[in-house]
């Protein structure tokens, strides 16, 4: 597990008052909201920005209504590493107290991979995080539902390009709910949006930063100076034929089309120059002005998407517009197999579904943000176990604290905790603050769990633990605080006890036993060792542990629990 939750030392440390944070903590309220405060329609006009004077930012007095810890929540510095700077850059919306932010979505022609999951579990943590600071968030997230590669599954399936990326995009909705993504703000797409991708095309001609040929229109990237800023690449370096398409009537090899004439048997829609449909790139720059205006202040996706698409929106939406400016570029990094990076078109790739099958979709997750963001992260079955191994340890405790807890009548309880739990509170969320404010580092946060955890189950479970002054509001305490930061993490499910049996289940599939075949190993065991054949009682033992079944002996007997199987243990340990 230390290779997962590797812990980084924050950079700074902010002290809060203990008894004013403590208390914010048990009187904390939540309130989940949907903003829609930029304009939107079905044309746009070049504005720096798209928020009228009128719409104010969120005050301290409505913090605790929408779920913010404390007035230092609201004011916390944030800083994002910007792709464009290539550096870290304190975080500075473009009109305070609110934020638009873009990511690209899904080409919606098969299932998702984890590589996608990591994409949009990286955003939903970023937008979960600038929403517990207190901003109002624009998310909008879209679907490419016109592509060649949706047109090519189409023809190979014999089916409708359309029909066939509206049911993946309905598969993909749903991988986002199992893997705890809350939805954004806006989802458009871009069959919805043909009249604001023609008026883009339309804008950038008449600016002269396009030209026309037979049907089709590019982009004339030498009338761009400033193309290869975000990716650092030469013009001379894009070469015909790598990420461009061959093109004899191209003006340069570099140049990339934003209208493609109609080829017989595809989807196709008029246009001042034809029948035809959008090139890749000008679907996100018009969607994103359409909802969020010229300039915002958050543009993401996947590492993968730097060049070319990144670096081709910004030379069209700035062809299109002169003052368009996005402040932050941020860019998660890889999901790779043997240090290669997972992708469809390389065909090493994992299914979210073929995933959840085997493992708690929170498990995945988990293992997810167990990598800092811009780091790559290299799938393997250990890290999964792990990653679900930990999670059942966080649930279960928590469990546990609840079950007690729940026993007493909170109007009984005295109001205060102990000093060292108040100390320790305010540690964690001080390194959780720090942490997440220091370019979302999920990697730091998971690892300072582990303190407020292992007071818990002191608390529950030692002599002197039980015997401890305030011990029930000290556990209420614990819980709630670090529920509020698996929330912000995604992590929190809707019952801890319906996540462990989850979880459970997921462990006999992956040891292709069942719950009853565990019991009468129990059973067998159990009569080995009245019978004192303990050798016997030690290998039903150890078989469970190699699939991933670990046997706990208490005084109310024996039962299990998921843990990582030792052959994988064993394997790890000889391969090192």
């Amino acid at each position: 597990m230390a290779s997962l939750l590797k812990f980084y030392k924050p950079l700074t440390f902010t002290q809060f008052s203990p008894i004013r944070f403590s208390q914010t903590i048990l009187r904390r309220t939540r309130r989940n909201s949907h903003f829609s405060f930029f304009n939107s329609g079905r044309t746009f006009a070049c504005f720096t920005t798209s928020l009228s004077s009128s719409q104010q930012p969120v005050r301290e007095k409505n913090c605790k209504e929408i779920g913010v810890v404390g007035r230092e929540s609201m004011w916390s510095e944030l800083w994002l590493h910007n792709t464009m700077s290539r550096k870290k850059e304190l975080f500075k919306p473009k009109v305070e107290g609110k934020v638009g932010m873009y990511v690209c979505g899904v080409t919606a022609y098969d299932l998702s991979h984890i590589g996608h999951a990591r994409v949009y579990v990286t955003f939903d943590v970023l937008y979960r995080y600038l929403r517990h600071l207190g901003y109002e968030v624009l998310y909008v997230r879209n679907f490419t539902d016109v592509d060649d590669k949706i047109i090519a599954r189409a023809n190979e399936l014999g089916e409708d390009p359309l029909n066939l990326s509206k049911r993946y995009c309905e598969e993909f909705c749903q991988d986002m709910v199992y893997l705890h993504c809350l939805p954004p703000s806006v989802e458009p797409r871009v069959s919805d949006h043909m009249p604001q991708i023609i008026d883009m095309i339309k804008q950038i001609l008449d600016n002269g930063y396009a030209y026309c040929v037979e049907g089709d229109v590019y982009f004339n990237v030498d009338k761009f100076p400033k193309y290869g800023l975000l990716s650092g690449r030469k013009l001379e370096d894009n070469r015909a034929g790598e990420r461009v398409a061959v093109d004899s009537r191209k003006k340069n090899p570099a140049d990339f089309a934003l209208w493609k004439s109609a080829k017989e048997g595809e989807p196709f829609w008029e246009s001042p120059w034809g029948p035809g449909r959008p090139g890749w790139h000008i679907e996100c720059s018009a969607m994103s002005a359409t909802y969020l205006g010229y300039s915002f202040d958050i543009h993401g996706g996947g590492m993968d998407l730097v060049f070319p698409h990144h670096e081709n929106e910004i030379a069209q939406s700035c062809a299109a517009c002169r003052t368009s400016n996005i402040s932050y570029w941020i860019h998660n990094g890889f999901v790779t197999i043997d240090s290669e990076k997972m992708s469809k078109s390389l065909g090493n790739f994992f299914t979210i579904r073929q995933v959840i099958d085997l493992y708690h979709p929170l498990a995945l997750r988990l293992f997810l943000l167990g990598t800092h963001y811009r780091s790559p992260i290299n799938y393997s079955d250990l890290l999964l176990e792990s990653a679900s191994d930990r999670i059942f340890y966080i649930y279960q405790t928590l469990d546990d604290c609840r079950a007690v807890v729940s026993q007493q009548d909170e109007s009984s309880f005295k109001g205060s905790i102990a000093p060292s739990v108040v100390e320790e509170i305010n540690r964690f969320y001080n390194v959780v603050l720090t942490s997440m404010s220091d370019d979302i580092h999920t990697p730091v946060v998971l690892a300072a769990l582990s303190d407020p955890l292992k007071i818990i189950n002191d608390l529950l479970h030692t002599r002197k633990g039980k015997k401890q002054e305030f011990r029930i509001e000290s556990l209420a305490a614990l819980e709630k605080i670090i529920g509020s930061v698996l929330s912000i993490l995604g992590l929190m499910p809707a019952s801890y006890s319906e996540a462990l049996q989850q979880l459970k289940e997921k462990a006999l599939i992956r040891a292709k036993l069942t719950n009853d075949q565990v019991l009468q190993k129990i059973e067998e065991r159990n009569a080995a060792r009245k019978n004192k054949e303990y050798e016997k009682s030690d290998a039903i033992r150890t078989d469970l542990a190699t699939v991933g079944i670990s046997l706990m002996d208490g005084p109310n007997g024996t039962t299990w629990r998921p843990t990582v199987p030792l052959s994988l243990q064993e394997h790890q340990a000889a391969s090192t």
